[in-house]
């Protein structure tokens, strides 16, 4: 899953860790979501969009295999 964390977070003036605190996870968790090494679960990704004030939509978007 691509997303625009990184992009909405340093906007909004949120560190890796200010976010985290915010959803209640590590700050190792947002590093490896920004990196695509981990996608969130689904009440994880509520959660970052609703502090980023953007809709899942426009935070998250599915990699195809066969885009």
């Amino acid at each position: 899953m691509d997303n625009k964390i990184k992009l909405y977070r340093e906007q909004k003036g949120l560190s890796q860790g200010g976010l985290a605190d915010l959803c209640q996870v590590s700050r190792q968790t947002i590093n490896a979501i920004e990196n695509n090494k981990y996608d969130p679960s689904l009440q994880l990704a509520f959660d970052i969009a609703f502090h980023l004030n953007v809709t899942m939509e426009e935070v998250f978007k599915p990699i195809r295999e066969n885009d």
